[in-house]
């Protein structure tokens, strides 16, 4: 008889197990579906929330951050400032990394990579993504 609960006991367990497993994966196939992509916010969204604060919300670089930030540079003259095409790779480092630049004076520009990932717990697919949307962003903004 205790053999027999033994046995419903293991078999209990590894019915639990393995639906629990299925479950995961389940989850994380869910989180890499294009529908979780199509939920993460758009760059203008992003802009919003995390730049306009300093470079404003026509990128123009008035926003109302108090002192000691100085001006910050026109996003929308950026493909104008490399003779004509936009600087994808240096905007996405800047995004990810961050930079000390000499227009914001005293201030650092913050590293979106990292704060999304340390602050807000994003793995590196959902960083990307969204340092990919902010760029397609401010490249849609630009001055002809």
């Amino acid at each position: 008889m205790f053999t027999r609960a033994l046995r419903y006991a293991a078999l209990i367990g590894v019915l639990f197990a393995s639906a629990h497993k299925l479950h995961a994966a389940q989850q994380e196939h869910a989180a890499n579906s294009p529908a979780a992509r199509a939920n993460l916010p758009s760059g203008e969204e992003l802009f919003n929330k995390h730049c306009a604060v300093c470079h404003g919300q026509d990128l123009k670089g008035v926003g109302p951050a108090p002192a000691p930030y100085k001006v910050p540079p026109d996003l929308t003259r950026l493909s104008r400032r490399h003779r004509g095409k936009f600087p994808e790779s240096y905007v996405q480092d800047i995004l990810r990394n961050g930079a000390l630049l000499p227009e914001h004076g005293m201030a650092q520009m913050p590293a979106w990579g990292t704060d999304f990932r340390e602050m807000h717990g994003f793995d590196a697919s959902e960083v990307e993504m969204r340092i990919t949307n902010l760029t397609n962003y401010i490249k849609s903004r630009q001055i002809k």
